[in-house]
């Protein structure tokens, strides 16, 4: 989004996090990356809500989901973690599961394993790494949307699998 948005990262230590603003239609915008370990995240999202004064309805947090298969998106306005221990530790720092969440899909191992470190890390193959690109040009596409045109047309529009290339 940052770059889509020629928007600038800034490292704010105080909130744990690398930030940058942009403008949607008039609108201020803030994206950040939290600094934290996944599991810490919430310390990130609680310190940027505060500062900010970002009302939950208004906050959207994007993840990568093991529990999605590689290539598929899906926003939803609130729901539980999932088991995800980052939306785990935000939902305990802001005391609350009413805040969007964009799942973006990464998929498992071929084992299957509950254990996914390692696949969180490895790096995409090239045919991974092709889709995933398509992947996050529709996740931003979806945000967008969402700030242009609500929640259930994002929804509606942009959730479910994203198409390989060629």
């Amino acid at each position: 989004m940052a770059d889509r948005w020629r928007a600038a990262w800034t490292t704010e230590k105080k909130l744990h996090a690398s930030v940058a603003r942009a403008e949607r239609n008039g609108f201020p915008v803030l994206l950040s990356r939290p600094q934290t370990f996944m599991n810490n995240s919430g310390e990130a999202v609680e310190a940027m809500v505060a500062f900010y004064r970002v009302p939950l309805s208004r906050l959207l947090v994007a993840v990568d989901d093991a529990d999605l298969p590689l290539g598929e998106i899906r926003l939803r306005a609130r729901g539980s973690s999932g088991g995800h221990h980052g939306l785990e530790s935000i939902e305990k720092h802001v005391g609350s599961r009413e805040f969007a969440r964009l799942r973006i899909g990464i998929g498992r191992t071929a084992d299957g394993r509950r254990e996914i470190t390692d696949h969180v890390l490895a790096p995409f193959s090239a045919a991974e790494a092709a889709l995933m690109e398509r992947v996050l040009t529709a996740a931003s596409g979806q945000v967008e949307c969402r700030l242009d045109d609500g929640m259930e047309k994002a929804m509606s529009q942009f959730n479910g699998v994203v198409e390989s290339p060629g």
